[in-house]
Formats: C-alpha cells, structure tokens, sequence
C-alpha cells in the first residue's frame, strides 16, 4: 500500500488529546473509577485526578484514540494531581489500527521518554521527527518509588490527510507525465508505504533506451536499482544499486523520498540516506493504473507477541483428549540460539522440545530408557525474516516443516502418544524443571505470532487480558524486533552482525580495530615507524588516522638524517616515445600504488615532495616549437597541465640548467632544446606540492625524421611529518589554544603526546549544554578520560606504577564510540568501559574546544602536548601557539624518550623535530646505528688500523677521545673490544692490536676450530692464553665475541650467552696502543705468527676496539682515514645473511682494494671493476687452496693422531697437552706460558 501525503495546518503543535471525549482513553487496567483512563487529560483535577492502574507493573498502558491518523509533533506527561504517584520514565508506542504497536524511539537506541519528578510539573517533549497514528499508548516504565503509576498526558499536532492505493500482488498503478507542459530541474518521488511481505516492486520507471528506475523489497530491505537513464550512470549498460532499511514488513508506514537531479540521485528511507554522484540527464514518464488496484487501506488482524528476554516464556494449555501433537507458528530473531517451544505428554514420561541452535532448528522427541530421536531443519535462520514453523507427531512419525520444507523421523517410543498439557514457547517459569528448561540453553527473544496448537489458533489479546495462559516478559501486539546494524556503526567495511540486544563489528580485512572498527592499526607516516624503531621497508600508513581514507602501502626509507616515504606507479619502466605515420605520440598516464586521495594525505602532511623525471632527447625538444605552442609538458594531480620543468618556477619553461647556466648550448634553457642529432638528457626535479604527482608526461616533438625521445619517471619522495612533531609548551596554568568545535557525536578519538613535571592538569576539553569530554592528567600517575553523552558521567582511567610527569614523552589514546570507551596510555594495559545498552549515542558539544587548559581556567595544564589529533585531523598546535600568550612552539628534549633508540654505542643528538642518531663511536651504521659494517677478507688480505695517525686527527675534534689518550703516551687501563665473525678456515687470526712496547692482545681460530684469546700486557712476561672449548667455531654460522678488561680482570662473551671471567698474569695495563689489523699479520710475536700464517678469509663485521671502529674506517670513511688495505677486502651486506664463506660472490657490493704487495692508506677511493675481477681470481685462488689445504689436513691429522697414540700425557696436565698437540702451530710454546680452558 502506498500514499501521497499532504499537510493542511502549517503550524502542527495544536493540543489533541484535551479536546477527546472520554471514551476515546482506554488502558490495561484502573484502580477504581475515579481512577479511569477518562481523566487522564492533562492539568485534569476531577475524579482522582489522573489515571492509575490497579497493579503498578511494567505490563500497564494508557491509551488514547485521536479519531483519525493525525500527524504528532509533542508529548506532554503529569503525574496524578495532588498525589504521590507520577511516572519516571515510559515508552510511546502508535498505531494506526489500535493492533500491531510498533514503538518511537528517540535516537537510534533510545526508546524510552523521560518521565516527571513530581505530580504536578509538566515534561514535554518534542518528536524529531513526527509521527503519523490514530492510536498513541503509553507504556510506563519505572515510577515514583514513594508511590504509584500515575499519569495524565497531552498530545500534540495536527490533521494529517493522504491519498492511499491498496496493491494486491497482481495491481499496478501507471502514470503518465506530458513532456512538454513538465520540465522540472530534477525528478523528485516521494511516497509512504507499508506491507507485510517482504518482497515486491513499489515503482517501476521505464524511459527510452530501455532507461528504468525501480524501487522493489528484497527481503524486508529496500532497493533502487538505478540504469543511465534516470540513474545518471556514464555507461548505457551501467547499474547501480542503492539499498536502505529493513524489517521493512511490519505494517507499519515508511517515507520514501527520491531525487533525480542532472548530476546526482538522492535517496532517502525514513531518517536514512544515500547518495549517488554521475553524469546525464532523466526521462519523464507516464502514469494509469490496472488491475484490483483500490483507494483504501485494509488493516490485518495480526498479533504478534514480543519476547523481550531471555527469562521470557508463554505458557498455553494443550488439548484434551488428541492423539497426536501438532503446533504451527511463525518466528523472527537475532539471535543464533534459544528455546522455542518445549511439552510433556499428558500420559507418559515422553518430551517433546524445539531448540534453535546455531541458526538451524533441531526437534527432540525423548522418553527415559530409549536413545532421543532428533530432526534439524532449516539453516541461517537468525537472519531477522519471518519463518513459519509446523511440527506434528502422529503415530510413529515425528514431522517438521520449516519454510515449506519438511523432515521427518520415525521412532520407536512406548506409551500413548497425546497432547502435551502445557505447552512452554520462548522459555519456562523459574519453578519449571522439565525438559529442556533449567539447561544451558537461553531463552528465546525475538518476535512470535500465528500461533496455533492442536489446529487450534491462539489469540494473544485473551493471553494479554488474563484469560488464556500465562507470561513473563512479554509484549503483546507488537513486534520489538529492531535492526541494530541499520544504521551501520561498523566503520571502514566492518561487517555488522547482531543479537537481539546488541552488536558486533568484524574488522577482519579492514585495517583497523575497535568495538566499531574506527581505530587504525597503522601509524600515521614514515616518521612515525622511525620512531617506533622501524628500520627500512615495505609499511602500511594511515595518513588520516581513523578519517575515511584506507591504509597505504609505502616504502620507509630511513636514512641517517632524513625519512623519505616512496609511492611507486606503474610506469617506472624507461617509456620511449616516437612517432608513427607522422602522427603525434600518445601521452603515458600513471596509475600509483594508492588512491590520489592517499596521494594527498600524504603530501599534506609531508615537509617536503619531489618526483625526479629524467628526459632522453634526440632531435626532439621541450619547449615551444616555432609557433609558440608548447611541444611537451606534464599534468599533476587536479588534471593542470604544466610546461615548467624541475628547478624552476610554475611558468617559467626552464630546466635546471637553464637556471643555473650550464646548458649544454647557451642558446637554450633545456639540453633537449638544442634538438642536436645525438643523445642528450635533462634530469630534472619537480618539487611544487601543489601540482605533484605527475599523472601524465606528454612528448609531441618526435614527427621530424630521426627524432626520439624517452623518459622515466621516479617515485613520489615525500620527507618529513609536519604532525607528528607539531607542539606546544604551556608555561602557566592558565594558558591555553583553542579550536573550533569538536564534532565527534557517534564516534570520537582523541591522540596526542605529552610531557611534564607536574602533578595534574587538563590536556583536552570541549563542552555542550549538559554533554563534555574532557582528558586529564588527574594524579601524578593517573589519565583520565571522562565524558557524558546523557547518561550521566563516565570515566576510563589508566593507572601507571610510575609517574607519568617525568618529563618523557608519553603517548595517549582515547576512543569514545557507541559501544564502548577504551583509554590507552604508553604500552600499559587499556582500559575499556561498555556504553549503556539502550542509552544516549550522541555526543553533542557546542562549545570551543580547549587544548591545555579549561574554560574556566582552572586545572591548566604545564608542560608540553604533539601531535594531536582528533578523528585523525591534525590540529596546528605551533600555529595557534604563536599568537596565544603563556604558549609557545614547539618544545625541546626528545632524547630523553627517544634515545633508547640509538643503539651499538650510537649517541643521541637533539634536532628541531626529533632526534638523529650519531654513529660515528659505533661500529654500526644506518639511522640507529643497528646495520652492521662487514666485510668480507680473501686469501692474504688484510685491514690496519693505525691508532696513533687516527689520533693526529681526532685530538684536534675531540680532546677527550680515546685517541687523544693514545697520542699522549697513557696506558690503558681497561678496554672493551667486540667482533662478529663467519668463517669455515683454521686456523685464523680473528683480530690482532698490538704496541710500541710489544704487548698485544690477539683473538684467534686454532686448527680445530676453538676460540683462543690471548693477552700480553708485559713484554717481559709469557702471555694469558684462554682457550675456548672444543667446539668448532669455524662451522659458516655467525659468532659474535665480546671481550671486556678492567685492569687484571678480563670478562669473555661468546654468542651472548657463554660468560667466562678469568684473572691476567702477564700485567694490568696496555700500553702505547699502536695499530690494530684484521686478516693477515705482517709482523707479530712468533706465538701469534704461527698461529696465523693462514690469516682470516671469511666475513667478518661489528668490529671494534674502545671506540675505534676499523671496518667502518675503511667502508665508511668521513675524513683523513688511518686505515690500509691489503688484498681483496669488500663490503658485504651481513655477515649473518647466509652459511659459509661462499657468500661473499653474491655479497660483495663494494670492493675495497685490489692492492697486491703494498698497502695504500684509503681516503675515498672507488675502484669496482679491477676490484670485481681481482675478487673473482682471488676466490678461485681460494677454492684451489682450499682443496690443498683440506687435503693436508688430513695427512696432517692423521699423523698428529699416530703421535699423541704413542706419548699420552699425564692425568696432571692431558687437559693442555691435548690442546697443544690439537694446535701443531703452537708446538714450540714455551711450557712457562699460561693457559686457560673453558
């Protein structure tokens, strides 16, 4: 049924209900006459004043005819006159029939109304928005506690006339537009409907070309479909589809509006909406109607009953005297499982219950002593439709239908098969222990109606009147069944999904988080994984936090002092461009990684954006042809087209080095120009925000003979976050920055740093009429975050076991949706608190919000906030701090948070925004002195670290270094020296650092593979010798070797988990430290020399001695560099990357010398290609050698073994005598040496 409305008094707040007589109030029940619904009428002082029921229970109701459908705009509610009783709180139910009730709710989830304080005062209140009904009942819900249900009422509004047509199923009504008399701007339908089905076409709309509009019910939802006619689709075969509502069959009216405009379609369900944007123009139609189309609308007698929780139940008699069970009804729900219907046969122990379990229904017929016969039908049945339900049991079949579709089971019970003498619906009484009560089961909540029993149909008015059965928890004559996923409060696709009380978001898939899924999972930027400690990579950023845009995948470059974000595009690949049959070349367009939305999230909050384009020319040219025309140009992100190139200003046609004047002719501003017969290129750098990026590079001048061009375009580089260290720092307590208001009403999240040395203060606040949020620092160790969105004051707070005004940065995140509010402070556990179930949504402020301080300024806040941001939306604290007196920009002092960072020895340095951190004492590299520095050493090569010429430079930058104390002639009192290395060759010489007094310290691989570490700190005395096991350390895997001296005491880390402490003999101090070498020793103690003829080849990385770093001297020089190479050394990438030493093929990226006999001190030398090939021979020198070595070795094993077989050691010394016959380089040892095993 549909209707055409119309409104005849434009001034819709007349009272109505005054003006009725008597008999048009009704209600459940009175307490005498005096008492009746008759003097319910507002400001009425006669008989008792004002109705009252005779049983104070949430199941009374005062009723009120208005005569005819009238459109309602107010309620007004008193308590009884002169008396104790009034209503606190009720729901206002309408009709249009005096049957099925459907209720007003005031927001999405509020239903109830607030009620009176006093018996006298009136409440009024306004619906927003109206409402069309006859019939108005008023459902008290709590009451006066020192008395009664009381109540007299006014309703508010006017007459409320409309045209209706009632549609059969076969009907239809066509109407005819003439063209030429209407010609509107736009197109707009609107029409009210209501029906019980859940399937049917309202309106069809047809034009040319097959163009249709059509407005149909798909399961109790309503959907436009929408074609390129009317739609305004780009495609002819173009579709779209727009749905809104649901549980739209309740009989009840429903407002439909529909907009057509050139440009866009506006469709709108009740207080729901969508929008549709697209192109073109609607065509206009015709109307009449066939069919048993008639202009009344008919009102079914249907009653359904609402079960509104789960300790709910309808209790109705069976009948005497039948063979056979049958009962039939239809049911709607939520909920995924529940108890719908259970009995017991009057003669017999036999039970019959009917379950929903996990969308299905099962039936279970049991009798003690026999196995339960069990039937499961149906599936997806919680999915909120109507389903009808039959079950029968005659005879030795039990049956059940559901939708149509029917299963049966025999069995095999004994006894009579009768009707049960109660039947349970929905749940069972407290006192009830029958089958299928009292288990785990719930009850069942949903919506009940056509109930039969016995073929015999139950009317729910005779239940509600007291005369048929018995209930709990019951609403007869209205179904309750509401949609909690309609509106959506699922954010970023989450998929909603629901009970009958509440709702769930699935935010699988979607980025982000949260009751609501409103929360990202990803930092904002680069800079923000930066300082998470993230090194480079592939990451997800957020740009706009928890706003509308998605995640975009970048790639983090961090560099040591800059964090660069690159967004690929499809067209990286060198793009040539030439012309055919003297045609003009077709531009390229570039399609990137992420939406050009990203795109501009990106740049906008980026310091800095430039994309690098690289022209290749040849007799083709750039600028203006002869006729002034510009041959090649580039469009950026609004579609602008641009003739400028990099380096220059928007308009100015030059290229870079026509700025600076080094063109390759002084005649032209762009190498291209010169159109010389040869190749000739222009690198330039676009770097105006505004205009990036290209999204198409256009190159016309290619139509000459022998005219070429090609291009490449590099990624969009964005630097910088200018949020993420945008602060301000408040030195009173009564300053504060203030920004327009808040708008957060349904979901709301607040995030920012902080740091302080005081006790408390207001970081956040924003105020309404009776609603506020506010976030604060309320203790030393407490944040909290309160706000009250109508019922009543909340509060979430985070409690620290330390304070939190230590004055570090501390990071905190608050979200307020309508589900629930959660407070997150640092990594300490969140805090969440649950929303009301049916309580106030929105949050309404109005006032400016406060940022440090309050309104009233008190509780200012002192100390410093970034980064805040609110829904996502940075807000510019600097710029409002630079004109708002007690704040300033900015605040210092990050690497007291944000040193940790820095790790390997690295140092952290402030910056205006951030930190950097300083690897120059630190044998690692990269932004937080975390890449390690390795090399790999071929067959004789070798590395000198030279300390004393190291110092000749040092002294001068820094007169407390280590050097400086070398350089002066001190010894060293302690040291600590650390290496990792991977190698498969013994023996070897790990690490060498020697004097001008022949002391040393020197770490060695013995011939069987064992750690040897030894110390000579007297050159008058035999050295310390610690030996390391008998495990094989030259196995290929990556071994890391720590050594720490304190004077006598040397402590030895192996692996970081092997600790060894052990006392020197030999001296306490190390003195006039002269060189350090890695690899091959050219000079050494014959002890040492012996045990290192082979000296290192293999990888090796992190190495360092006090804070001298000789591999990062030789890879990384920054200055004069006190380091020789000798051999084939290069770079590797990590020593840890892959096992064995056959790696360094692949690793080797950067050679360091090719240098054959003498060594030559390294300042910045390159030298790749010699390197390459002088590395490949020295690798193939090394697997020769390899294959000799092996080769001796066994001979040289075997006849170690035959000698120590024929001299065993005593039991006294086998332990050393062992490792010396193990280690045959050490066999001329003098016996006076010590030596220590571990």
């Amino acid at each position: 049924m549909t209707r055409f409305s119309q409104r005849y008094n434009y001034h819709c707040d007349v009272p109505l209900a005054s003006t009725l007589p008597r008999e048009s109030f009704s209600c459940s029940s009175q307490l005498s006459r005096s008492h009746g619904p008759g003097f319910a009428s507002l400001n009425r002082r006669d008989g008792a004043g004002g109705w009252s029921p005779l049983v104070s229970d949430k199941y009374q109701w005062l009723q009120v005819d208005l005569g005819e459908r009238m459109e309602v705009t107010a309620v007004a509610t008193q308590g009884g006159y002169g008396s104790s009783d009034w209503v606190t709180s009720y729901v206002l139910m309408f009709s249009d029939s005096g049957r099925n009730w459907k209720q007003y709710r005031r927001e999405e989830s509020i239903s109830g109304f607030p009620g009176n304080t006093n018996a006298d005062s009136v409440m009024h209140y306004q619906l927003q928005p109206p409402l069309e009904a006859r019939f108005l009942r008023f459902l008290p819900l709590a009451w006066s506690p020192k008395g009664r249900i009381g109540m007299r009422i006014e309703v508010y509004g006017c007459t409320y006339r409309s045209e209706m047509v009632n549609f059969d199923g076969k009907s239809s009504l066509l109407y005819t537009f003439n063209r030429k008399s209407v010609s509107p701007a736009k197109d707009v339908i609107s029409l009210k409907f209501k029906t019980r089905k859940t399937d049917g076409i309202l309106l069809h709309r047809e034009g040319q070309n097959s163009k249709h509009v059509t407005l149909q019910l798909v399961r109790g939802k309503l959907i436009l479909l929408l074609n390129s006619g009317c739609a305004n689709l780009p495609s002819p075969d173009a579709h779209a589809t727009l749905t809104l509502g649901s549980l739209l069959d309740d009989e009840h009216w429903h407002s439909v509006l529909i907009e057509l405009g050139n440009t866009h379609v506006h469709f709108t369900l009740d207080r729901h909406s969508q929008h549709f944007q697209a192109e073109g123009k609607c065509d206009y139609l015709d109307l009449d109607y066939k069919g048993n189309v008639s202009f009344s609308c008919s009102h079914p007698q249907i009653v359904p009953v609402t079960f509104l929780s789960s300790r709910s139940y309808l209790a109705l008699p069976g009948t005497i005297g039948e063979d056979k069970v049958s009962v039939t009804f239809q049911f709607r729900t939520w909920n995924r499982a529940g108890l719908l219907l259970t009995t017991q046969f009057q003669h017999g122990p036999v039970a019959l219950v009917l379950v929903l379990n996990d969308g299905k229904l099962r039936l279970s017929l049991s009798q003690p002593g026999h196995p339960a016969r069990d039937i499961t039908a149906g599936a997806g049945l919680s999915d909120g439709q109507w389903h009808s339900v039959s079950l029968s049991l005659k005879g030795n079949h039990l049956n059940v239908m559901v939708d149509g579709e029917a299963a049966s089971v025999a069995h095999s019970l004994h006894g009579q098969i009768d009707s049960g003498e109660t039947y349970y619906l929905g749940g069972c009484p407290d006192s009830s222990s029958g089958p299928g009560c009292g288990g785990p089961l719930a009850g069942f909540q949903g919506c009940l109606r056509l109930i039969s029993i016995g073929d015999q149909a139950v009317d729910p008015i005779m239940v509600q009147q007291g005369s048929l059965g018995t209930f709990r928890d019951l609403q007869i004559d209205t179904c309750g069944l509401t949609d909690r996923c309609l509106p959506s409060y699922c954010e970023h696709g989450g998929e909603c999904s629901q009970s009958w009380d509440t709702f769930s978001c699935d935010c699988m898939h979607t980025g982000y988080t949260g009751a609501t899924c409103h929360s990202s999972l990803f930092e904002q930027s680069c800079d923000a994984h930066r300082h998470r400690g993230n090194s480079s990579g592939f990451y997800y950023i957020d740009s706009d936090g928890s706003g509308p845009l998605g995640p975009a995948l970048v790639y983090c470059n961090m560099t040591e002092d800059t964090t660069w974000t690159l967004v690929q595009h499809n067209g990286s690949q060198l793009a040539k461009v030439k012309s055919l049959n003297r045609e003009s070349p077709q531009p390229v367009f570039f399609k990137y990684t992420v939406s050009l939305d990203q795109l501009q999230a990106i740049m906008d909050g980026a310091d800095d954006c430039r994309q690098e384009l690289v022209l290749r020319c040849k007799k083709s040219r750039l600028s203006a042809g002869p006729d002034g025309t510009p041959v090649s140009w580039w469009v950026g992100r609004t579609n602008e087209t641009h003739t400028y190139w990099g380096g220059s200003l928007p308009g100015a046609q030059k290229c870079a080095c026509g700025l600076q004047g080094n063109c390759l002719d002084s005649q032209y501003h762009c190498n291209c120009d010169a159109a010389r017969n040869e190749w000739t290129s222009d690198t330039v750098v676009l770097s105006h925000k505004e205009h990036l990026p290209v999204t198409q590079v256009a190159m016309r001048d290619t139509g000459r003979p022998h005219s070429e061009a090609a291009y490449t375009l590099g990624p969009l580089l964005c630097s910088g976050d200018n949020s993420f260290w945008n602060s301000a720092s408040f030195s009173t307590d009564t300053s504060y920055l203030h920004f327009p208001t808040f708008r957060g009403e349904l979901s709301a999240d607040v995030s920012f740093f902080f740091k302080t040395t005081a006790p408390s203060g207001v970081f956040v606040e924003n105020l309404g009429i009776t609603d506020f949020i506010r976030l604060e620092l309320r203790t030393p160790a407490e944040v909290t975050f309160s706000f009250d969105v109508g019922n009543g004051r909340c509060e979430v707070t985070v409690r620290s076991p330390t304070p939190f005004n230590d004055n570090q940065w501390h990071h905190v995140r608050a979200e307020r949706n309508v589900k629930e509010a959660t407070l997150q402070v640092d990594q300490l556990p969140s805090k969440t608190q649950a929303a009301p179930a049916d309580g106030h949504a929105r949050l309404q402020l109005n006032s400016q919000l406060f940022v440090g301080g309050t309104a009233t300024r008190q509780r200012g806040f002192l100390g410093c906030i970034r980064s805040l941001r609110l829904n996502g939306l940075a807000l510019d604290l600097e710029e409002r701090a630079t004109m708002t007196p007690g704040v300033d920009p900015g605040c210092p002092g990050h690497c007291s948070s944000y040193g940790h960072l820095c790790h390997n020895g690295g140092r952290c340095r402030e910056r205006p925004r951030g930190i950097a951190c300083d690897c120059a004492f630190s044998a690692y590299d990269g932004p937080f002195c975390e890449s390690e520095i390795s090399a790999y050493f071929g067959i004789g090569s070798s590395v000198i670290y030279d300390f004393q010429e190291h110092s000749n430079y040092t002294t001068s930058k820094n007169s407390s270094s280590f050097a400086t104390l070398l350089h002066g002639g001190l010894t060293l009192a302690g040291e600590m020296a650390t290496l990792s290395f991977r190698t498969t060759g013994t023996p070897s010489l790990l690490l060498y650092v020697s004097s001008f007094y022949e002391e040393y310290l020197s770490v060695i691989l013995t011939p069987n593979g064992s750690l040897q570490i030894r110390y000579k700190l007297d050159r008058h005395q035999e050295p310390d010798v610690f030996n390391f096991g008998f495990k094989n350390f030259a196995d290929g895997w990556l071994h890391q070797v720590t050594i720490h001296r304190e004077a006598a005491v040397v402590s030895v880390e192996v692996n970081q988990n092997a600790r060894r402490q052990v006392v020197l003999s030999s001296g306490t101090e190390f003195n006039a430290v002269k060189s350090l070498m890695l690899g091959t020793i050219l000079g050494a103690d014959p002890d040492t020399l012996r045990a290192s003829l082979r000296g290192f080849t293999g990888c090796l990385s992190a190495v360092r001695f006090g804070p001298a770093a000789p591999l990062k001297a030789a890879l990384r020089p920054s200055g004069p560099v006190a380091v020789t190479v000798r051999g084939h050394v290069a770079a590797a990438s990590q020593c840890a990357e892959s096992k064995g030493t056959r790696a360094p093929a692949r690793e080797a990226n950067r050679p360091i010398s090719s240098g054959t006999d003498g060594g030559e001190a390294l300042v910045s030398a390159d030298r790749r290609d010699p390197a390459v090939i002088g590395g490949v021979i020295a690798v193939v020198v090394f697997v020769l050698l390899c294959l000799t070595t092996v080769a001796a070795r066994i001979y040289q094993q075997r006849w170690l073994y035959k000698k120590n077989e024929s001299t065993v050691p005593p039991a006294g010394d086998s332990a050393e005598t062992a490792l010396k016959s193990e280690v045959n380089m050490q066999s001329s040892v003098s016996e006076s040496q010590r030596e220590y095993f571990f």
